[in-house]
Order: structure tokens, then sequence, then C-alpha cells
């Protein structure tokens, strides 16, 4: 773990060396400050001479000077460093982040991410600054402290011994018991953050049902949870303070009460014994610093290992060595293919997948919710692998081949860019339609935006729009309707010019008659284009050249409309339950 954070340090690492030092400077300056205010009483004020006086008087105020810059110097080091390292944690996340493969982002939830980032980055800055102006001022206070006050008189010096032992041991208690706590609040703030969530992204639902009430006991409840797991760490760290306050007076007077004794008996001088009292002060209070470090570490240490959890994710799906740059047409074959989603899954989503497809063909997919329609295609831009051998059972675990090469010998940016996939959740992001379209293409020409919305049948409604392609979208798409955020989508693919286009149930909130138009339109402008629609509606892919029935993970059927209407039942029973307007694949295609 402190390997892992440690590399994030990189550039602030002369600003991270530079807070110690320049705090060390600082304690010695304040080490020697007492032996002056000691040597002005006992040599210059009791032995008057004012000479004396005046000379380590000016010495002190020069020590005080160099402390105090010193102390500056720290505060401006120690923040660099500390938002700097926060700046590269951040960076380090999200573009791991943007690595991983969707069996990566699966074992995180959105929520959790946003806490890891916000949250866990934010403890673990303070407790890095904390630690590089204190961890290091404090314990080497304390060490010099106790020197100088062991060369003045060990008999008083071993009361400040018997102290930290006690304190030492208290803390390290306190801090044992407080670790589970705080590992488990930040469980807490995610639970609370992916209430937020989906409260804010899912309102007009809300709203819609009337469930404002339910939301807010949902999010009273996490917000509580936090609440009571806080009170009981913090009740807990509470008892450092009494504990610590109780032995700094215990400290003065005991100090106080012998080292009156020794003036008494000349065993010790009043400039000595006001040192004393001043070195007793010092250690205690750095030990009370101390503490505030350990509070801090201890809440940090459960976000650093959230932290270093995404840190150490690696991305499962990588480009291999000697990648092939090149896809060299659209044809496809799932080869004897098995899929699971994780490693421990105890049967496949996918079981013995054999297609051939070739270049240019228009697919289609139907079957019922569940079926794994969407995990199949998922398989061509290698969004997902096929499953390794022995992860659910032994036997072949087959390859998807993309052009003749299995899409795992592909460079993934070349793989994904000649593979276009309209997922079933349309996405577009704020900004105008124009820089939404150009997420396909990033250079594309008005004139290029204006064809590919053409073929989508996207251009009716932008060119009635008062503002045109210069629209502005509102985040997640919320002031168009859910055909016209399709129509956008699969234009915004098409912008890529690929040569697979996968269409997940993207017209799913299209009318009929747009639907067909679409159809139409990708069978005369992009004939040379694979095409994989997946639908619920038979009459959006009765036209495909073929067509897959899936069935629990299993191809059902392969054929024509002709050819399934003849030999697939599943299909035959749907189409006409369709065409007498009531039927759909989960209700009359059998379980699929």
């Amino acid at each position: 773990m402190l390997k892992t954070l440690g590399a994030q340090v990189k550039e602030y690492k002369t600003v991270s060396i530079m807070t110690p030092i320049v705090m060390i400077i600082e304690v010695i300056m304040e080490m020697i400050i007492p032996l002056m205010m000691a040597s002005i009483i006992d040599d210059g004020i009791e032995a008057g001479n004012i000479t004396h006086v005046l000379i380590v008087g000016g010495l002190m105020v020069l020590a005080a000077i160099v402390g105090f810059s010193a102390g500056t110097l720290g505060g401006i080091f120690g923040a660099k460093a500390s938002t700097g390292f926060a700046r590269n944690l951040r960076k380090a996340m999200y573009e791991n982040i943007q690595t991983f493969a969707f069996s990566n982002i699966d074992k995180f939830s959105t929520a959790g991410l946003v806490t890891r980032m916000t949250t866990d980055v934010t403890n673990l800055q303070n407790a890095y600054q904390m630690i590089l102006r204190m961890c290091f001022r404090a314990p080497f206070s304390i060490i010099i402290a106790m020197f100088m006050a062991f060369s003045i008189s060990p008999r008083l010096a071993s009361i400040y011994l018997i102290a930290v032992v006690v304190l030492s041991i208290v803390m390290i208690i306190i801090m044992a018991t407080t670790m589970k706590y705080f590992s488990e609040v930040f469980k807490k703030y995610d639970d609370m953050n992916n209430s937020v969530k989906e409260n804010v992204s899912a309102i007009r639902v809300v709203k819609a049902y009337v469930r404002e009430e339910h939301e807010q006991k949902k999010f009273t409840t996490a917000s509580g949870n936090i609440y009571k797991m806080f009170v009981k760490a913090e009740s807990m760290i509470a008892k450092v303070s009494p504990v610590m306050n109780a032995t700094v007076y215990i400290c003065i007077l005991a100090i106080s009460w012998v080292g009156a004794h020794m003036v008494v008996g000349s065993e010790l001088t009043t400039g000595n014994l006001t040192s004393m009292l001043t070195y007793c002060m010092n250690i205690l209070m750095n030990l009370m610093m101390l503490s505030m470090i350990f509070v801090m570490v201890t809440m940090s240490m459960a976000s650093a290992r959230r932290i270093c959890e995404v840190l150490e994710e690696k991305a499962e799906i990588v480009n291999p060595s000697g990648p092939v740059m090149e896809v060299n047409d659209g044809s496809i074959w799932f080869d004897h293919v098995n899929f699971a989603y994780t490693k421990d899954a105890k049967e496949y989503v996918l079981n013995d997948i054999n297609l051939r497809i070739k270049s240019g063909e228009t697919i289609g997919i139907v079957g019922g919710t569940g079926s794994a329609k969407s995990s199949l295609v998922n398989l061509i831009s290698r969004l997902y692998d096929v499953s390794a051998d022995g992860d659910v059972e032994n036997g072949p675990t087959g390859a998807v081949y993309v052009g003749g090469v299995d899409v795992r010998d592909y460079d993934l940016e070349t793989l994904r860019n000649e593979v276009a996939v309209v997922l079933q959740k349309n996405v577009l992001f704020s900004g105008t339609i124009l820089e939404n379209l150009r997420w396909g293409k990033k250079d594309a020409t008005l004139e290029e935006c204006k064809r590919a919305c053409a073929l989508a049948c996207a251009d009716e409604f932008i060119e009635q729009m008062p503002d045109k392609y210069e629209t502005y979208i509102e985040q997640g798409g919320t002031n168009v309707s859910g055909g016209q955020k399709q129509r956008l989508c699969i234009a915004r693919a098409l912008l890529k010019q690929p040569k697979i286009l996968i269409l997940d149930d993207s017209t799913s909130a299209v009318d009929t008659a747009t639907d067909a138009r679409i159809r139409k339109a990708f069978a005369e402008e992009i004939p040379n284009t694979t095409k994989l629609i997946i639908a619920q509606r038979i009459s959006s892919v009765q036209n495909a050249d073929r067509i897959i029935v899936m069935d629990n993970g299993r191809v059902n059927g392969f054929g024509t409309h002709e050819e399934l209407l003849e030999n697939n039942a599943i299909y035959r029973d749907v189409y006409e339950s369709q065409t007498q307007g009531n039927g759909d694949f989960d209700e009359n295609g059998g379980e699929l």
C-alpha cells in the first residue's frame, strides 16, 4: 500500500522532503530557547550581568525569528506537497478507471468510486500534511526535549518518561479499537452517495410515483448509519483528551513539587527549573499533536486501502504484444464460445455459441429478456473477453473472430473504432448536438454529421430546432425525447464509418415507420457494413439477411425469416402472436 501511494508523490518529492527538514529546524530553535532562558536567569539576572542578558536575549530573538521562518516554510511546503499528492491520486485513479474493462467496473459501484475520489482522497491529503509537518516534528521535539531534560536533571526527566509511556499505551489501545469503526464508516458513505445518486438521476420517476417520502427515509437511514458509526469512533478518540490533560497537570505538579525541593536543597538552579517546566510543556504538547496525528492516520488508513483498491486494480482487457492494427472486413465468427461474467460463476451465460456471419450481412437477434443477446454482441468489440478455460467447467472456451482475426489479437482502439455499438442505454453528454455527434468522429465536418443524421432519421427533428446542430443538450439528454436520443446515438455511431454496426435494442423508442426508414437507409447507404440488430419486434428484423433466435444463452435458431417460421417453434409462436398485436418473446415464445 505504501509503495502504491508513494508512487503518486512524483513531482512533489522535493517539497515533501523539505517540509520535515524545515520543521526539524523549527524544533531545534524551540529547544535552544529554554536553555537561553535559563542562562539569562542564572548567569544574567541573578548574577546582575545586564550585558549577558542583552546578548543572550538578542540570540533568543534571532532563534525565534529562524524558528518562525522555518515553521512558515513548513506550512507552505506541506500545503503544496499534500494538495499535489491529492491531485495526483485523483488523476491516477481517474486514468486507471478509464482503462477498466466492463468486468473491472462491475467490481465497484459508481457511488463507491465517487467517495474514493472525494472524501477518501481528502482524508489522505489531510493525513499526509499532518505526517509531513507533525509526524517528524513531534517525535523529534520529544526526543530532543527529553535529552535536554535528562542532561539537566535525570531525576525530574524520569517523570516525563513515565508520562510518555502511559500515553503511548493509551493511544495504541484506542487506535486499535477505532480502526474497525473507520473502516466501516466509509462503506456507509458509499450507501449514502448511492442514495443521493439514484434519487437525483431518477428524480422524474420519484415524483411520478410520489415516492419523495420513501427516498427521504432511505437517505435519513443512510445518513443516520454514518452518524452512529462516527459517534462510536469519536467517542473512543475523545478519551484521549482527558487522559492527556490529566497527564499534563500531574506532570507539572510533580515537577513543581520535586523541583522546588531540589532548588531549596541547591540541587537545581531556578533557571534550570524554569527550563524543565518549559520542556515538560513542550513534550506533553507534542504528545497531544501526536494524538491528533494518530486520529488522522487512523481515519486515513481505511481511505488509503480503498484508494489502493482502485489504483491496484489491473484492467482485465489489455492490448496484446504486437497487436493487429487493421480490420480487414466485417465478417464475424463465434467459434464454440462460452462466456460467464465472473470467474466464480456456477454456469455460463453463453453456451457453445457457434455462428458465422459474412461481411456486409444484416443480422437480426431476437429473444426474451435474459436470453443473453447483449452479452453476445459485447464480445465482438471486446467489451468482455471469452471465458478462460476452467472458469466454470472444463471444456472448449472458443474464440470470437472479426475479419478472420481473433479479437484478442487486435489493438483495442483499432477494433473498437471499426465496431460501433449503440447500447441499450443511450447516453448523451452535456454540450451541443454537434459536439455529441463528434464523439463518433472528433474531426467530422458539418456535412458528415448531417449525412449521419439523415441515415438515422435524426435530421427531421434537428432542423426544426431554433439552433439546429448548435442546440444545447442538457446532461443526460433530458431536453430531448427517448426516440430523439436514440436516433442521435445511432448517428453518432455511424460517423465512425465502422465495418460492424451493432444496434442493441436501440430503436425501441422509435415509431415503426421511422424504424423502417432507418433500416431502409442502412440497406441502401451502408451495404458493406455488417449490421447486427437486437430487437423485440420481429417486424424490425424480418427483412434481415438472417436472424438469430437466442434461448437461455444458446442459439435456438439461425436462418432467414421464412426458414425460422417453418422450422423454429419459438420464433413462429411469437411472430403469430405479434401479428395479432399481443405477443412478445417473454410471454409466448417460451422461457428465453
